[in-house]
C-alpha cells in the first residue's frame, strides 16, 4: 500500500512532492524517491528507510522543476533498499507504482529475451521496460504505448508515468489501487495521488478515477479514457475534509480506517495465489520443496499476541484440511523450556512486523535443533523473513493503529491458504473439495464488506454496554480463538477487563463471575457445535448475565436467547473466524470511542514488540 504523488504546474515540484509524501508516509516507509523532468532528462533521488533519508539528500543537493512525481514504499516484491525504491526508469520513461503485477515473472522473462537489463527486484520495473519496448518497437507516444502495455499486465496498479522528452506530459492509470486526480488552483496545475491528503493543502477539487481509467495531462488540460483509449466522463468533486482529517481518508481514527480496509487487504493477499476454477493455491514465496511439505511430521506455529490467536485458528485449519499434527506456542515461552523440536518438524512463525523479539528467538531455537522455518509476515525483508527458508507474505499494507485489525485477518487468510496447499500436496483434499474451498476464499472479501455495512448495529450494542467493567467472550471449536482476540481488542483500546474462553470451559471457573452486570459476547454461528453454544447461552441467562450474540440473522434460536444481537452474513464454517472477527473489532472500537480512550495509541502499548 504505497504512497504516490505526481505534480505538474507553476510551483516547485520538489516542494509539492515532499509535502505530499510526508502526508502519505503512513502508507509505506521502507524507502522513498522522486523524479523530475528537466532539460529532456530525469533528475532522480532515492533513499532507503523513512522519508527523512530522501529529505536529507535533497537538502544536501537542492533541486527544482515543474514536473515530477514521488513515491513512499511499502515493500512487496523485493526487499527494502535504495535499488528497489521507486521511481524506476527504462529508456525515456520513469514509473511509480502501487499494487502488484501478478504476471511479472512471465513479462520479465520475455523482456530479458529482448535484451532488457533489470536493476531491481521489483515487479514495478517491468512496467518501465514494457513501455519503453512498445514505444521503441512501434514508434508510439507514451499514452498510446500505455494502452497496449496495460493489455499485457495482470494484477493491481496505480501508476504515474513521466516521459523525459515531454515536460508537458503527466500520465496515470489505475486498477484495484487508488489514484485520484487533483485539479489545482493555478492554470495548468494538476496532481495525481493515491490519497487526497497528498495535495489537499493546494486544492480540494478532485476527480476520483475509476478502475480501468487512464488519465493524460498535457498542454494544461486533462483527458480520461479507458484502457482502449475511449473517452470517459468523470465528475469533479469538492473535498470538505481538513488536511488532518484526510490523512485518515475521512475516518476518525486509523484503526477505524484499517477495519474498513480489510476487504481490500484480503483481495491483495489472495491476488495471484487463488483463481476460481482451480483447486490449488500458488505460493511461490514459500521456496520450500513440495517433498519437504509432504514429509513434515508436525507443524508448530510460533507467535505472540494477536498473531498467537491466528496460530490457534491455524491449528484447526491445518489439522482439518491437511491432517497434519499441529502445535501452537507462544514465542515468549517456547525457547525457555528446552522444547521437543527437531528434524522433520516445520515451524511457522507468524508476525505482522517480522521483528517480534520473542518470536524471532523462538525460531532461532527451533532451527538450532534441526527444524525448518517458514514465516507468515506483512513486512518484506524483516528479520523473521531473513531467518526463514520460505515466506508467505500478507499484503495488508501499513497498519498505523497499534491494535491489529487487518494484519490479523490477512494472517488468517494466509493460514487458510497454507492449510489448503498442504492438504492438496498430501492428498487430504480432493480436487472437488479444493475447488469449493477456493471458491469460498474468493467470495470472502464480499462477505466482509456486508459485515462492515452493519456497523450501526454494532454501535448500538456498544452504546448499551460501554459502561460495563467486565466482559466475557465465549466461542467453541475453530471460533474460540476469536473469542480470545475479541477480548484482547476490547481491553487493549478501552481498558475494560475482558476475558476470552472456550465456551466449554465456562463451567470450570468463569461462570462464578457472571451476574446481571456482566455482558457475555457469544460467537453463535451455525456449525456442528451450535447446540453446545446454545446450552452455554442458557447457562448465562440463568445467572442473570447479558448475552450479546454474534450470529447469522436467520439463526432464530440464538437470536431468541440474546439480549442483543450482532448479525453477520452466512459463511462456510472454516472461514467463520475471519468474518466473526469484524464485528468484535467494531465493538471494541466503538466502546473505546464512547469511553474517550486513545484508540490509535493506547497506553503502554507499542506496534511492534522488539524487546523481551
Amino acid at each position: 500500500m504505497c504512497g504516490i504523488i505526481g505534480y505538474i504546474g507553476p510551483k516547485n515540484a520538489v516542494d509539492v512532492i515532499m509535502e505530499g509524501l510526508s502526508r502519505l508516509e503512513y502508507r509505506g516507509y521502507d524507502s522513498a524517491g522522486l523524479a523530475l523532468v528537466k532539460q529532456d532528462d530525469f533528475v532522480v533521488r532515492r533513499a532507503q528507510g523513512k522519508l527523512s533519508g530522501l529529505r536529507g539528500k535533497l537538502e544536501a543537493d537542492p533541486q527544482s522543476g515543474h514536473l515530477g512525481m514521488g513515491h513512499t514504499r511499502w515493500a512487496t516484491h523485493g526487499r527494502p533498499s535504495e535499488t528497489n525504491a521507486h521511481p524506476h526508469l527504462a529508456g525515456q520513461v520513469a514509473v511509480v507504482h502501487n499494487g502488484i503485477i501478478e504476471n511479472y515473472l512471465e513479462l520479465k522473462a520475455k523482456l530479458m529475451a529482448k535484451g532488457c537489463v533489470f536493476s531491481s527486484e521489483t515487479d514495478t520495473e517491468i512496467v518501465a521496460h514494457l513501455l519503453t519496448t512498445v514505444m521503441d518497437e512501434q514508434g508510439l507516444d507514451l499514452p498510446t504505448a500505455l494502452y497496449q502495455a496495460l493489455g499485457r499486465i495482470r494484477g493491481s496498479y496505480a501508476l504515474v508515468i513521466l516521459d523525459r522528452r515531454r515536460p508537458d506530459l503527466l500520465v496515470g492509470a489505475r486498477k484495484d489501487s487508488p489514484l485520484i486526480l487533483g485539479l489545482g488552483r493555478e492554470p495548468g496545475e494538476y496532481f495525481l495521488a493515491s490519497d487526497v491528503p497528498a495535495f489537499l493543502s493546494h486544492s480540494n477539487r478532485v476527480v476520483f478515477l475509476s478502475d480501468g481509467d487512464v488519465v493524460v495531462v498535457q498542454n494544461g488540460a486533462h483527458v480520461i479514457t479507458d484502457v482502449h483509449g475511449n473517452p470517459q466522463q468523470r465528475r469533479e468533486d469538492l473535498v470538505s475534509w481538513s488536511p488532518a482529517m484526510a490523512e485518515k481518508a475521512g475516518y476518525t481514527h486509523f484503526m477505524q480506517k484499517e477495519i474498513f480496509e480489510q476487504p481490500r487487504a484480503l483481495v491483495d493477499t489472495l491476488a495471484g495465489r487463488v483463481k476460481s476454477g482451480s483447486p490449488d493455491v500458488f505460493l511461490p514465496d514459500l521456496a520450500t520443496a513440495d517433498e519437504e511439505l509432504i514429509s513434515a511430521k508436525r507443524l508448530i506455529f510460533l507467535a505472540c499476541g494477536t498473531s498467537y490467536h491466528a496460530g490457534l485458528v491455524g491449528k484447526f485449519l491445518v489439522e482439518n484440511l491437511a491432517r497434519v499434527p499441529t502445535d501452537v506456542d507462544l514465542g515468549s515461552e517456547f525457547r525457555y523450556r528446552d522444547p521437543l523440536v527437531g528434524p522433520g518438524d516445520l515451524v511457522v512463525a507468524i508476525s505482522q512486523s517480522g521483528e517480534t523479539a520473542d518470536t524471532l528467538a523462538a525460531v532461532r531455537e527451533a532451527k538450532a535443533k534441526g527444524a525448518k522455518a517458514l514465516t507468515i509476515c506483512n513486512v518484506v525483508g524483516s528479520s523473521l523473513t531473513r531467518e526463514s527458508a520460505g515466506v508467505l507474505y500478507t499484503h495488508a499494507g501499513p497498519e498505523i493503529g497499534v491494535a491489529s485489525t487487518k494484519a490479523f485477518t490477512t494472517q488468517l487468510i494466509a493460514l487458510f491458504m497454507l492449510a489448503l496447499h498442504l492438504g492438496r500436496l498430501r492428498g487430504a483434499i480432493t480436487p472437488e473439495r479444493g475447488l469449493q474451498l477456493v471458491e469460498d476464499l474468493v467470495q470472502l472479501p464480499g462477505l466482509l464488506t456486508l459485515a462492515l455495512e452493519r456497523e450501526n448495529q454494532v454501535r448500538a450494542v456498544a452504546e448499551r454496554f460501554c459502561q460495563a467493567q467486565d466482559f466475557l467472550f465465549l466461542g467453541r471449536g475453530i471460533c474460540y480463538p476469536i473469542a480470545l482476540e475479541g477480548a484482547l481488542k476490547l481491553k487493549e483500546i478501552s481498558y475494560i477487563h475482558a476475558e476470552g474462553y472456550p465456551a466449554g470451559e465456562m463451567k470450570h471457573g468463569p461462570i462464578a463471575l457472571i451476574d446481571e452486570k456482566m455482558p457475555v459476547v457469544v460467537l453463535a454461528n451455525q456449525n456442528d457445535v451450535l447446540e453446545k453454544v446454545i446450552s452455554n447461552m442458557q447457562e448465562v441467562r440463568a445467572r442473570g448475565g447479558k448475552v450479546i450474540a454474534v450470529t447469522e440473522a436467520d439463526n432464530a434460536l440464538a437470536c431468541g436467547l440474546a439480549d442483543a444481537v450482532i448479525s453477520v452474513p452466512d459463511c462456510p464454517p472454516l472461514l467463520a473466524p475471519i468474518l466473526l472477527t469484524v464485528p468484535l473489532q467494531l465493538l471494541a472500537y466503538h466502546v473505546a470511542v464512547l469511553r474517550g480512550t486513545d484508540v490509535d495509541q493506547p497506553r503502554n502499548l507499542a506496534k511492534s514488540v522488539t524487546v523481551e
